[in-house]
C-alpha cells in the first residue's frame, strides 16, 4: 500500500516498528507518526492506566543536557533562570521541577521539566517546540553552558498504581524514589535516566533510555500482564482529568503563568520581594499579575449533561448572552468520571468554584459550572 504524501515526511520514534506490530493506529502528531490507540481502544487504555499500568512512547519529546562551562551546576542553574521564572538554583541534586520558558510579554514559549543531575541540568521539552527551545537556549546561554540535544535517546512513561511494582522488577531504585525524584539509574542493566513523574495524574515514571535499547526495554515492560501499551488518545483524556495543561491549547505565547493558574510553579524567591525576583523575560507583566491579579484565569469546567464540551466552544455568562466571556481550551469525556470535563479561560470575576456558565455546542447553550481541578485525585508518591 502506498504511503500517503502527508505521512512521507513524518519522523519515526525508535519504537515505531513496535507500535505497528502491536496494532497501533498511527496518526501524525508534532511531526511524528504516533499511535493514537491500540486494539483495546482509548476507553480501555485510559481505565487500565488508572487501575494498573500503562506504557507510553514519548520519544518525540525533546531531551537536552545543559552542561555548565565552569563545571558548577549552580552556574548552569543561574544562567537558565534568565529564561524562566522558576527557582532552578534551589533544585537539589536528584530532583526535578516543572517550569516555563517565557517571552518579553510574559507569555509561555513552552513548558518543560528541569532536573539536577549533579554535574549538569537535564531538560525535557515539548515535541513541537524542541527545535525552537534549543535555538532559544543557544542564543541566550551559549556563553555559560554547552547545549547538548540528546538525539540518541528515547523516552517512555510507565504510569499507574502498579507502575512501581512493575518497574521494581527491573530497577532496584524504583521503590525508594519519591515524586519528582530524577537521576541516572540502571533499568534491566540499561543505563537510563529515571524520574518519578508523568502526565496522567497517576504515580509513575518517565524513563530516558538509549534509542538502541528502548525497544528491548519496552518489550520487557509489556511482558508484565499489568502493563498495556497506551496511545495519544488516552494520554490526552488522562491528562485532562488530571487538570494538566497541553501546550498550544491551554497555554501559549499569549498566556502568562498566572492566567494559566500555574502560580504554584513560581517559587517565592523569583516573585516580588524574593531574593532573586524578576530577571526573566516578561517579568514586569508576570509579577504585576502576581501582585494585582490577572483579568482572566484557566478553570476547570463540569457540564450538567452528558454531552462533551470540546476545545473551541465559546463560553457565556448566561443562556441568552450575546457576547462570549471565554472559550474552552481542552474538553472531552472523562472515562474515570463517566462524565464530560473541560478546561478553559474565563474572566477572573467569574472563576470562583460553582460559578454557573453556558457553553455553545452545535447551536445550543449547555449549562456547566466552574469546578475544582484535578477532576480525578492524583496519586503521586510524596
Amino acid at each position: 500500500m502506498p504511503v500517503p504524501d502527508d505521512q512521507k515526511s513524518l519522523r519515526h520514534t525508535p519504537l515505531h516498528a513496535l507500535h505497528v506490530s502491536l496494532g497501533g493506529k498511527m496518526v501524525p502528531f508534532a511531526g511524528y507518526d504516533m499511535p493514537v490507540q491500540y486494539p483495546a481502544g482509548v476507553l480501555k487504555e485510559h481505565l487500565h492506566t488508572r487501575a494498573a499500568a500503562g506504557l507510553f512512547d514519548v520519544s518525540h519529546m525533546g531531551q537536552i543536557a545543559l552542561r555548565p562551562k565552569s563545571g558548577k551546576v549552580e552556574d548552569a542553574a543561574r544562567a537558565l533562570e534568565r529564561l524562566l521564572p522558576q527557582d532552578i538554583v534551589a533544585i537539589a541534586e536528584g530532583r526535578q521541577r516543572y517550569a516555563q520558558f517565557t517571552n518579553k510579554d510574559g507569555g509561555i514559549l513552552d513548558d518543560l521539566m528541569v532536573a539536577n543531575f549533579g554535574d549538569h541540568l537535564f531538560l525535557v521539552v515539548n515535541a513541537a517546540c524542541k527545535d525552537a527551545d534549543e535555538a532559544h537556549l543557544r542564543a541566550n546561554l551559549s556563553g555559560d553552558c554547552v547545549i547538548d540535544p540528546l538525539a540518541d535517546r528515547a523516552l517512555i512513561a510507565l504510569q499507574g498504581p502498579k507502575a512501581e511494582t512493575v518497574l521494581a522488577t527491573l530497577c532496584a531504585a524504583a521503590p525508594s524514589m519519591k515524586f519528582m525524584d530524577a537521576g541516572p539509574h540502571e533499568v534491566a542493566g540499561i543505563k537510563c535516566f529515571v524520574s518519578r513523574s508523568g502526565y496522567t495524574g497517576e504515580d509513575g515514571f518517565e524513563i530516558s533510555a538509549p534509542a538502541s535499547d528502548v525497544e528491548r526495554l519496552a518489550k520487557m515492560l509489556l511482558d508484565n500482564p499489568d502493563v498495556l501499551p497506551i496511545g495519544l488518545g488516552a494520554r490526552d483524556s488522562l491528562r485532562l482529568e488530571a487538570g494538566l495543561c497541553l501546550y498550544g491549547h491551554d497555554i501559549d505565547t499569549a498566556t502568562t503563568p498566572v492566567e494559566a493558574a500555574l502560580e504554584w510553579s513560581v517559587q517565592k524567591s523569583r516573585r516580588s520581594g524574593g531574593a532573586r525576583a524578576g530577571g526573566f523575560p516578561g517579568a514586569e507583566k508576570i509579577l504585576a499579575h502576581f501582585d494585582n491579579g490577572a483579568t482572566r484565569r484557566r478553570v476547570g469546567l463540569r457540564a450538567e449533561g452528558r454531552a462533551p464540551v470540546r476545545e473551541g466552544a465559546l463560553l457565556f455568562a448566561d443562556a441568552d448572552a450575546r457576547e462570549p466571556i471565554g472559550q474552552v481550551t481542552s474538553g472531552g469525556f472523562g472515562p474515570s468520571l463517566n462524565a464530560p470535563v473541560a478546561m478553559g479561560y474565563v474572566p477572573t470575576n467569574l472563576s470562583a468554584l460553582g460559578t454557573k456558565l453556558f457553553a455553545e455546542v452545535r447551536g445550543q447553550r449547555l449549562p456547566l459550572a466552574v469546578a475544582a481541578m484535578p477532576f480525578v485525585k492524583n496519586t503521586y508518591k510524596r
